[in-house]
């Protein structure tokens, strides 16, 4: 909004008689949002102009006054002695910007409400804290601002705040956002322009007074005389402060100077301003000018006095002028006195002085000299904590910020102690700074060595300021890996922290072991080239080298250590296919062991092996086997047994070995590479060759002894071979011999197969002998005995006869041809009785038993009874759970906001839930024995008119109907939701919704016929009836309906992501324009602001409109599809209403076509029923949405602009005014409203209840059990005070029923009357909400009229008619007959009495175990117990009687009381159908409730943090790429606490990390608005969507 906007807008409210009233109260929401916008852009120039730097923009301005830092700053402003710079929280506000709001910051906005208390504003301004905190009354805030500038600018502290109304623009959208948020909040704005009265009301200053003295004080200067003009000053009444006598003479220059200035910038002004018009002030200077001028010169004095002590460096003087009032300086100290002389001489060679910089010096040298005390006295503590040796002390000293030390770190108390404690400093701040820096450092240090990271900790060693010595760059790695291990050992070992000390010596450390292996290379390569050398002795001077730091080196082997290194880089060379290889070090200390264990071995071989040669010479064979099996000679296949072989094999060859040649030396090849000498005198070895060498002839060696035990063995061992295998060879022998006895039998076998066919001749002649023999006398046994074969033949064929008789005609096919007859006969019959108009009395009379009520039907029916009490029960308890629950979300949200603990408020809930069940539990146990269901006669009958007043009020609609338009809507809503669904029992079966639909019908023929003036009035107005008829349908009785019909093509709308309905000429023109603009990458050149016509005028908007049309055309056509191919499963009771409301308007308005009926019918079946599921699927749980999801705009827009459509076309609204870019779509709308008109003639078209659910006034005669609600006992004396209150609107018949029932109740009981006196202790303070509770319980009523089947009584014909009924049934059961004339004149026989007798005992049996809610009434069992003869005479009777009222007819041989009887057999039938699918129903249920009512134990949840980011709960992971989230597993399980629970991080199946996680923290981040939070330091979640999946799967919410 510009100021020529604004004009525009004043202009434009000549034409406001044209406009709307809706209209008008959108242009005036929308004038006071730009109002509030106008007064907030000049309250923040105002504080800039103040503060002198730069505030948030307008529109965020309400946001960034919520901290209060500027708030504080402006008072620091006008009262800096009250609030100072320090004292503002979070000045700079990074902790704002960092995590939001803490409530710290309330502490600045009540410093600024002091400040202004402090300089006089009266309270009547000031808001409440919470009103900036939490923003709930921002307009009082910039209200309080606004009149806080009006006040400074009048004490002349502060400049004067602009008008800036009409002068600012603001966009629409701003002004529309800023107008939004004030009716979010709802607050009344404030009157700006009265800030001016309300100000001169509070302070009550003498005007008049002051401007008589103002006036005078301006003559004074005029005159020039300064005792004059210093006599006006003086004047109390211009209230002028710190006047100086001394210094007149200037007051009176300066005032001169100032009235001059003003005159000049006047005189340009008064042409243009007429003479009357003038103010008086333009000329003349105002008392603030005036004050501000006596406070320059003043000032200026001062300085003067102060510049004056500098320059002769008098402290004293300085002191003095320091303290003069005009300068007002604050903080001036005398003991700082010489800080000041210091830094105003320092400042005075760089700048000259003015009152603020001279307060800025004084308060500087303050803070500075009370930082140095109080460094000193922190110096002086932290000595003092070092000597007592509290480490956590000390470094809570050494934290103390007034210490201004380095950074010390909590966790590394005890190093500080322990080194500090060493170091006993008793210097000063710097010794003690530079202690601290180091130590931090060595603390750091240690906590980088415990992540295990070499870089980071090269980085420490090297960036921090350590002071290490000695330290080598290229040995950076050593020292890193070394202080790593080091660290981890001083851990296991008990020490905290490795000091300076340690570090430093463990650098020293490799810096020796690198000198030491660079010296050890160089031994090696020498070693190296001394093998290269072949000179073994070269060798060994090389490996005694010190450097080579070798072990074991023993100098008599050096031959051997020569040979074995040599060998060992051969086979190096060989591997490696390198000639020029080396041998390291390891490999170097591994030949030289291996080399001295050759040593070994090769000594203790030779000793063993000499050792056999001497045992051999002896001759004693056991001494020689015992060398023999010594370990050192290492033989092999030496047997005690063969020591007298091996003694002379052994012998024989040393003789034939012996030479000339007697020698002490031998040679043997050791490993086959290795010569070894053996002196036998000594007993010693030598690798070298001796001198004069010659080999002992008659010594054998190792290789030539171990030739005779192996053959020796060899052959003892076969020989045992033999000996242990003799069975064996037994065995052999055995099978050989039994293959030859096998051969021979084989050859007589073979002999006889030749013989076989003279065998087998001889054998036949012998069995045709026997067989000949027996034939003859078999012949001879029958020709004796052929009269008894002729008997047995004839018996055997007549049973082969019967057996094919029975074979072709089954038993059971005769049974059950025979049973198809009699059902075929039973069909017939059966569809005689129910669609034959007569039916005969024949065909009747075969299903009278149906009528009889077996313990079965009864067992059912009150299984049914009870589990329906059940339903109703829950659906109420259902009800005020859902009313609890609204509640404890209130509560929950104070419990966030006032910080109780979740624990708290659930123990709580726990006590106060068992006190109150244990107190219901007891005062219903009180109430029942004194209450309305009390034994007494009082008490019984009070229970039986109840029971009568609410059947009639359930079976006779109109007086509900009435009563409901006699209260206000609110109040009726309320009764519709308690009372009168209680009363039907939420139309729980065919009955009670049959008796609740005849309700609606009533009553909305009521509404139509009492409050609809014109036809529209059902359109335009909010009818209850229909409200209620909608809300009933829509819930979850219709919900599934809704949902099965609308949720594809809804979700198909949802999921198009190509979908993209906009049919606003402007928003599309504007999308065009940001496109260009953002494909170009400049600015358009088209307008951005235009109308719709001018939008219509380019081709491009045009051409995506008809593409945004199409889209839309089919959309509408698959919802519009879905709902007219659905039209079955829209409910009954939907249909009917619709039905009953077009006929009840026809009735009413005749004249009305057809075609405003259907629009009519549609507004109630589509407008108000299925329209809003389309525009909110959400919100009608049409459709599923995710955890935290919600609609997109795009596709809320493309379901609103379908519902849109089929809201135009089902009322046959074309589109035009402002919708005349739209007319193209109007023939489309035209054939839309075809197929809705054909949808809704068709949804009218349903049968009537009657027809419906096969009910009539006569079906609660043969019902088996009564009615019974659950209704409150509030709920009771609320409709028992309804009906008193409206008696004669609902009845104005006093004879009427409802008269006579509500005067056999009384007046309206109290509650307490109606549980029993005693149920609630009348000296209980809490008596009231006792009772109020108690109200709420719950009792039984068993619905019955009061005027059925009274015994005696048959003057009512409806109950005549019954009991004439019954009679009838048990007659014709008993005896047959024609016609019911023909079997009452004929006599029954003694047989037929005697079956009546028996069926009347045998119903009295039945009748005394039927419950007392299923029993007949007292008349009708006293008519049951009649003989026969008895029951026809008062059937004749009751015929005649009728026959007098015209109901019966002996004329068709009262054939109306046979159809009655066929129509309560369908009727019976029917009802013990339902009884039964409603059990069955009600059971399924309810197994489904226990099971999902099992305990619910919590189960620990694991999400991969893939499946989390899906979710949206995880954002991101520092470090880690979106698609390794999968290989990360969160492992979310809850503690014992209650809303605490153990989150653990899992990466590739290793636990990482794990951390404890709060609900209550969650929900306080979640109430401070913090949406995104850190978890290990490294995952970024959704705080608010965290919240929803911990409810979820933990709380079930």
């Amino acid at each position: 909004y510009s100021f020529e906007s604004m004009v525009k807008l004043r202009e434009r409210h000549l034409d406001d008689e044209r406009l709307s009233a809706e209209e008008m109260d959108e242009r005036r929401r929308q004038n006071i949002a730009y109002e509030y916008l106008c007064h907030l852009e000049e309250a923040k120039r105002w504080m800039e102009a103040c503060l002198e730097e730069d505030l948030p923009p307008t529109t965020e301005l309400e946001e960034g006054l919520r901290n209060g830092v500027y708030l504080g700053k402006l008072a620091n402003f006008f009262a800096p002695k009250m609030v100072s710079e320090k004292r503002i929280y979070d000045r700079d506000q990074t902790r704002y910007k960092s995590t939001g709001l803490h409530f710290r910051h309330t502490d600045n906005t009540v410093q600024w409400l002091r400040a202004m208390e402090s300089v006089g504003l009266p309270k009547i301004f000031y808001p409440e804290t919470t009103d900036v905190y939490d923003r709930k009354n921002m307009p009082k805030v910039v209200y309080c601002i606004h009149a806080l500038s009006l006040y400074l600018y009048k004490l002349g502290i502060a400049p004067q705040i602009q008008d800036l109304l009409g002068k600012v623009a603001f966009t629409e959208e701003e002004i529309s956002n800023m107008r939004s948020e004030l009716e979010k909040y709802g607050i009344q704005m404030p009157a700006f322009s009265k800030i001016g009265g309300i100000l001169a009301n509070e302070l009550s200053v003498d005007e008049a007074a002051l401007h008589a003295a103002v006036i005078a004080i301006n003559e004074a200067v005029d005159r020039g005389q300064a005792s004059v003009t210093m006599g006006a000053l003086n004047n109390p009444n211009a209230m002028l402060r710190n006047i100086q006598e001394a210094l007149a003479q200037e007051y009176q220059d300066t005032l001169s100077k100032a009235k001059a200035r003003k005159q000049d910038q006047s005189s340009g002004r008064r042409s243009s301003i007429a003479t009357e018009e003038r103010d008086v002030y333009e000329e003349l200077l105002t008392q603030q000018e005036i004050q501000g001028c006596i406070d320059l010169v003043n000032i200026q004095t001062a300085i003067k006095q102060v510049n004056q002590a500098l320059s002769t460096k008098d402290e004293i003087a300085l002191l003095a002028a320091l303290r003069l009032e005009a300068l007002a300086l604050l903080g001036v100290q005398e003991s700082n006195n010489h800080w000041y002389l210091e830094h105003f001489t320092t400042y005075c060679q760089h700048k000259s002085k003015v009152q603020e910089e001279i307060q800025r010096v004084v308060s500087s040298c303050n803070d500075f000299a009370e930082a140095e005390k109080r460094k000193l006295d922190a110096v002086a503590a932290i000595n003092t904590a070092i000597r007592l040796g509290d480490a956590v002390e000390t470094a809570e000293q050494l934290m103390n910020p007034e210490a201004q030390l380095p950074i010390v770190y909590q966790t590394a108390a005890n190093l500080y102690q322990a080194e500090l404690f060493s170091l006993q400093l008793q210097g000063g701040h710097e010794e003690l700074s530079v202690a601290v820096e180091m130590l931090s450092a060595v603390a750091v240090l240690n906590e980088v060595l415990d992540t295990k990271d070499p870089q980071a900790v090269i980085e420490q060693l090297t960036d921090s300021p350590l002071g290490f010595t000695n330290m080598d760059q290229d040995n950076l790695n050593r020292y890193a890996d070394t202080l790593i291990k080091q660290r981890a050992d001083a851990l296991a070992e008990g020490q905290e922290f490795l000091t300076w000390n340690d570090v430093q010596k463990c650098i020293d450390m490799v810096n020796l072991q690198v000198h030491e292996e660079h010296e050890r290379i160089i031994a090696i390569a020498e070693i190296n080239e001394a093998l290269n050398s072949h000179d073994h002795q070269q060798t060994l001077a090389a490996l005694l080298l010190p450097t080579a730091k070798l072990s074991g080196v023993n100098p008599a082997t050096a031959k051997h250590y020569h040979d074995v290194l040599q060998y060992t880089k051969q086979l190096l060379c060989q591997s490696s296919g390198d000639e020029s290889a080396v041998l390291w070090l390891d490999q170097i200390q591994e030949a030289i062991h291996l080399a001295n264990q050759d040593e070994e071995e090769a000594l203790m071989l030779a000793g063993a092996v000499a050792d056999i040669n001497r045992k051999l010479a002896e001759g004693d064979s056991q001494n020689t086997v015992e060398a023999l099996q010594a370990p050192n000679a290492g033989l092999r296949a030496v047997l005690p047994e063969c020591a007298d072989t091996y003694q002379t094999e052994l012998v024989q060859r040393q003789t034939d070995s012996k030479g000339t040649t007697e020698s002490v030396w031998v040679k043997h090849c050791f490993k086959d590479r290795y010569d070894y000498y053996y002196n036998l005198e000594t007993g010693q070895g030598t690798w070298e060759q001796p001198e004069g060498f010659e080999h002992s002839c008659g010594q054998l060696s190792k290789e030539e002894i171990q030739v005779f035990p192996a053959i020796v063995t060899a052959e003892y061992n076969r020989e045992q071979l033999w000996l242990a295998n003799e069975a064996f060879v037994t065995q052999l022998q055995a099978r050989i011999r039994g293959y030859l006895v096998r051969k021979k039998h084989t050859q007589r076998m073979e002999y006889l197969h030749q013989q076989e066919p003279h065998v087998v001749k001889l054998q036949a002649f012998w069995k045709g002998y026997k067989q000949r023999k027996m034939y003859k006398d078999r012949i001879n046994l029958l020709q004796k005995n052929v009269a008894s074969v002729v008997k047995i033949q004839s018996l055997v064929k007549m049973w082969k006869a019967k057996r094919l008789f029975l074979s072709v005609f089954q038993e059971k096919e005769i049974v059950k041809i025979q049973a198809f007859l009699k059902a075929n006969k039973a069909r017939d019959d059966y569809r005689t009785l129910t669609g034959a108009k007569d039916p005969p009395l024949s065909v009747v009379r075969k299903f009278v038993h149906l009528l009889e009520q077996s313990p079965l039907d009864l067992q059912e029916e009150q299984q049914v009874t009870q589990l329906r009490e059940e339903v109703v029960t829950k659906i109420r308890s259902n009800q005020q759970m859902e009313k609890d629950l609204n509640l404890m979300d209130i509560k929950i949200g104070l419990l966030v906001k006032n910080r109780i603990t979740l624990q708290d408020v659930v123990s709580h809930s726990k006590k106060m839930k068992n006190k109150k069940n244990k107190a219901s539990k007891d005062d219903l146990s009180a109430g029942d024995r004194l209450g309305i269901k009390g034994l007494s006669k009082g008490k019984r009958r009070k229970l039986e008119a109840y029971q009568h007043l609410f059947y009639l009020l359930q079976t006779n609609p109109s007086y509900l109907a009435k009563l409901i338009f006699q209260m206000p809507q609110n109040k009726s809503t309320k009764f519709m939701d308690t009372v009168i669904f209680t009363l039907y029992n939420y139309a729980s079966n065919q009955r009670e919704e049959y008796l609740l639909l005849k309700l609606f019908k009533t009553a909305l023929e009521e509404e139509i016929n009492s409050k609809v003036d014109q036809i529209q009035d059902i359109v335009t107005g909010n009818p209850t009836v229909i409200k209620m008829v909608v809300s009933f349908n829509r819930g979850a009785r219709g919900h599934n309906t809704l949902r099965q019909l609308l949720a594809p093509v809804v979700k198909d709308i949802i999921e198009d992501k190509s979908l993209g309905i906009n049919t606003n000429p402007v928003d599309v023109y504007k999308a065009w324009v940001n496109q260009l603009e953002t494909a170009t990458g400049e600015a358009s050149k088209l307008p951005y602001e235009v109308t719709p016509e001018q939008a219509m005028s380019h081709e491009e908007v045009r051409n995506r409109l008809e593409a945004s049309s199409l889209a839309l055309r089919s959309a509408t056509d698959k919802v519009l599809n879905s709902i007219v191919s659905s039209l079955d499963n829209i409910p009954y009771g939907m249909r009917y209403i619709a039905k009953v409301l077009k006929n009840s308007l026809h009735e009413k308005f005749p004249d009305a076509s057809g075609e405003e009926l259907m629009k009519i019918v549609g507004n109630l079946l589509y407008y108000r029923y299925m329209n809003p599921a389309i525009v909110a699927p959400d919100g009608f749980d049409i459709i599923d949405m995710s955890a935290g999801g919600q609609l997109h705009q795009d596709q809320r827009r493309n379901l609103g602009s379908v519902a849109k459509m089929l809201q135009h076309a089902a009322a046959n609204k074309l589109f035009e005014g402002e919708n005349a870019h739209l007319t193209p779509m109007n023939n489309y709308i035209s054939q839309t409203y075809e197929k809705f008109r054909q949808f809704f003639q068709s949804a009218c078209d349903v049968p009537e209840p009657e027809e419906k659910f096969n009910i009539d006034e006569y079906s609660d005669m043969v019902t088996l059990s009564k009615p019974v609600i659950y209704i409150s006992i509030e709920e009771i004396i609320n409709t028992h005070s309804l009906l008193l209150e409206h008696l004669e609107a609902i009845s104005p018949d006093h004879n009427d029923l409802l008269h006579e029932l509500l005067q056999d109740l009384g007046d309206v009981p109290d509650v307490e009357s109606l549980l029993g006196e005693g149920a609630v202790d009348p000296n209980d303070p809490s008596r009231e909400s006792v009772l109020s509770q108690l109200a709420k319980t719950e009792v039984s009523l068993t619905l019955t009229s009061k005027f059925e089947l009274l015994e005696g009584d048959d003057k009512d014909l409806k109950t005549l008619i019954t009991k004439t009924k019954k009679l009838i049934v048990d007659v014709v059961r008993i005896q047959p007959g024609e016609t019911l004339p023909e079997i009452l004149e004929t006599p029954a026989t003694a047989p037929q009495e005697s079956e009546h007798t028996k069926v009347v005992q045998r119903r009295a049996v039945q009748d005394a175990q039927t419950p007392e809610g299923l029993k007949s009434s007292p008349a009708v069992l006293e008519d049951s117990q009649l003989p026969l003869e008895q029951k026809k005479r008062k059937i004749l009777r009751n015929l005649r009687n009728l026959e007098q009222a015209g109901l019966a007819s002996a004329g068709n041989k009262y054939q109306d009381l046979i159809n009655d009887i066929s129509k309560d057999i369908r009727y019976q039938r029917l009802v013990l159908y339902c009884t039964v699918c409603v059990l069955l129903s009600i059971k399924m249920d309810s197994k489904g409730d226990d099971k999902g009512s099992k305990k619910w134990k919590p189960q620990s949840l694991k999400y991969t943090a893939a499946k989390l980011h899906e979710k949206g709960v995880i954002l991101e992971i520092e470090g880690l790429q979106t698609n390794q989230f999968k290989n990360v597993m969160f492992d979310i399980s809850p503690t014992e606490e209650v809303g605490d629970f153990e989150v653990k991080a899992k990466f590739m199946g290793v636990e990482m990390e794990k951390v404890q996680l709060h609900f209550q923290d969650l929900l306080q981040l979640q109430y401070e608005g913090v949406a995104v939070m850190k978890m290990f330091d490294k995952a970024k979640v959704n705080v608010n969507l965290l919240i929803f999946l911990l409810n979820k799967k933990f709380y079930g919410k």
